[in-house]
């Protein structure tokens, strides 16, 4: 009786250059897991440190993945989300499933179910649906940014990065409105449980003030 063959995996990771502080480790060892679990070899794990709307060639890491996709070193792409997967919008996104697929590669989000090669009809409507959103996502923190900025030069205050606090604050507060719980905050941002319940611990604090 024939042994049947390992799934082959590639470990996909984004930490944009904004996300100050941020860092994949959790997102890593989430990943490794899931592959333990599903009894699949992981062939090589691929991080870039860029924003998730530049495209192949400003991404090292995913320009060379696709190549080895092409060369069908691997058989599936895990990765976080969609967002960390690319946030180019709609176009670009099914640009690159259909890349992956023309390879032989399939690809799964781990923080999104529905979004897996297997499914194939929910999945191309879910990457329609939540590409564009992440790409919304993506421009209204550039505006946020680009406001803040200038808000603070009217004032004469120096500018500067933000602290991982401050970066993260507005969007916390914004799904803790949604409802959204700390285990769903933690995984949407890749920042850890602990550090998700000490910010929104720490916003109580300033909004009781």
């Amino acid at each position: 009786m024939a042994t049947k063959k390992k799934i082959r995996a590639a470990l996909y990771l984004r930490v944009s250059t904004t996300d100050k502080g941020q860092e994949t480790d959790n997102q890593l060892l989430q990943l490794r897991e899931f592959c333990a679990r599903a009894g699949w070899d992981i062939f090589d794990t691929y991080i870039d440190r860029e924003s998730g709307r530049k495209g192949k060639r400003q991404r090292s890491d995913f320009s060379r993945m696709f190549d080895d996709a092409s060369l069908r070193k691997f058989d599936v792409v895990l990765f976080w989300s969609l967002d960390r997967f690319t946030r180019e919008g709609i176009r670009k996104t099914l640009h690159y499933f259909q890349q992956l697929d023309g390879y032989g590669v399939k690809f799964k989000s781990y923080t999104e179910p529905l979004l897996d090669t297997d499914n194939e009809l929910v999945a191309h409507i879910v990457i329609a649906v939540i590409s564009y959103f992440a790409q919304q996502e993506a421009v209204k923190i550039s505006e946020r940014t680009k406001a803040g900025l200038e808000r603070a030069k009217s004032q004469g205050k120096t500018l500067g990065r933000p602290g991982k606090y401050e970066y993260w604050k507005p969007q916390i507060i914004e799904m803790k409105a949604q409802g959204c719980s700390q285990g769903k905050m933690s995984r949407q941002t890749g920042l850890s449980y602990n550090t998700v319940k000490a910010y929104l611990k720490k916003i109580a604090a300033e909004l009781s003030e």
